[in-house]
């Protein structure tokens, strides 16, 4: 659920740590129990099908949270920093350092290749206005989990005013 969640949103959204260790941990016990199990027998294989499509599902969760922080790093790193105390972070410990060097290593490309052959006065660029925004306009696809009443839902022109409905388990919907 996580892995669909962040492939379809359209910015970060937040860390689940604790889902990937334990996955990792499920992907080794189970590696390790396929080393003790007969070679020839067809469950080793139907395990082994089962391990690589868990471990795709991983990297392809893994792969698109990297994606997102080196499309959005500034904005994903500005989040970061303005986020209250006990608010969850939306990086791990792991992606926030990568974010961190990625903005380093972006802003002294940019100084090396491009800015010092400038005139002083435009040598300055915020990433922050430079790199694009996640597009949070858009629209996503929502299946309902369980049963949602009055759902407030903004008008698209001025002249309809705000309502809400409720959202059935089960529904799907493709809000903006």
């Amino acid at each position: 659920q996580a892995w669909l969640n962040e492939k379809f949103a359209p910015e970060l959204l937040e860390s689940k740590p604790e889902i990937i260790e334990c996955v990792v941990e499920q992907l080794d016990h189970m590696e390790a129990n396929l080393k003790r199990a007969k070679r020839g027998d067809l469950k080793v294989s139907v395990h082994r099908m089962e391990i690589e499509r868990i471990r795709y599902v991983l990297s392809s969760y893994l792969r698109c949270r990297l994606v997102k922080i080196e499309k959005f790093f500034p904005h994903v790193l500005e989040k970061e920093k303005s986020r209250a105390e006990g608010e969850p972070s939306i990086l791990s410990p792991e992606e926030f350092a990568f974010a961190k060097e990625y903005m380093a290593n972006t802003e002294t490309y940019l100084k090396n290749t491009a800015l010092k052959h400038m005139p002083p006065n435009l040598q300055k660029v915020s990433l922050l206005k430079s790199v694009p925004k996640p597009n949070l306009d858009s629209f996503v696809f929502l299946r309902v989990l369980e049963r949602q009443e009055n759902i407030l839902v903004e008008p698209e022109t001025d002249e309809q005013r705000e309502y809400t409905i409720d959202l059935e388990e089960g529904s799907q919907h493709l809000p903006r």
